[in-house]
């Protein structure tokens, strides 16, 4: 039997979704339903469903980022959006990161219907394995929603490399677990989590100390170390002599 799943922030979608379905006729079974996207992930994490339905436009929530983190962790997960927002871009991008179907609230029952036999009907394929282009075609779309999420963290390590953010901080906000995350990075980069942050912020750091008047314990703080020893060994390690003896190359490059 297969398990389904319900997110969306509307009880009475939620409700009419669950009961209004012959599920038992798909030989599906309703094993959990959320409100929100975080209570969601958390709650796939636990049931591993072999199909959702998803709403992407709750409140807090990056609907593109929900999907592409769970075509990424998830990559034989089938996911139906059903949703009302009518965005033709969108969609493009959701069915690029491969969701199934793409409903449009208020959806009818024939359409709801036939987004589960043919969940249904590739969750069977997936189960034989399936012909060579239906694989290639699974690892195509996790290919395209793993990248989607490296980029998202990079972008969101760039934007708040000043804080004090761990990985676990950017895996919330990219909807995966942090084990997850750390294997993309890795396997993208070729880096972890810390060595990508720490490159981040060394970079900063270099656009600063060109400028004479600011001392490098302050240039430390600002660009998120916790103390000048942490950021002088960073800073030696990647770059091969010290933040000071940058600078005076720097000063010395420009006369």
């Amino acid at each position: 039997m297969y398990k389904v799943m319900i997110i969306d922030d509307e009880p009475i979608i939620v409700e009419g979704l669950s009961r209004s379905v012959a599920w038992e006729k798909y030989d599906c079974q309703v094993v959990n339903t959320a409100h929100d996207g975080l209570e969601g992930i958390e709650k796939i994490r636990k049931e591993r469903p072999d199909m959702i339905f998803l709403d992407i436009c709750m409140p807090e929530m990056d609907g593109l980022s929900m999907v592409a983190a769970l075509k990424s962790e998830f990559p034989d997960m089938q996911v139906t959006i059903l949703t009302g927002f009518r965005d033709f871009e969108y969609a493009q991008r959701a069915i690029r990161l491969g969701v199934a179907r793409f409903l449009l609230k208020p959806s009818n029952m024939d359409e709801i219907e036939e987004a589960i036999q043919y969940m249904c009907s590739v969750c069977a394929k997936q189960q034989n394995r399936g012909s060579t282009d239906e694989v290639e075609e699974v690892e195509e779309h996790e290919h395209i929603a793993s990248n989607f999420i490296v980029r998202n963290a990079l972008n969101y390590m760039e934007e708040n490399y000043k804080e004090k953010i761990l990985l676990s901080d950017v895996a919330e906000k990219t909807y995966v677990s942090q084990w997850h995350l750390s294997k993309l990075l890795n396997k993208e980069t070729g880096q972890s989590f810390s060595e990508i942050l720490n490159g981040i912020r060394i970079e900063k750091a270099k656009e600063l100390l060109k400028d004479p008047s600011l001392r490098i314990g302050d240039i430390a703080d600002e660009v998120g170390f916790l103390d000048m020893a942490h950021f002088s060994r960073v800073f030696k390690k990647i770059n091969g002599i010290s933040a000071n003896e940058y600078r005076n190359q720097m000063i010395m490059e420009d006369k």
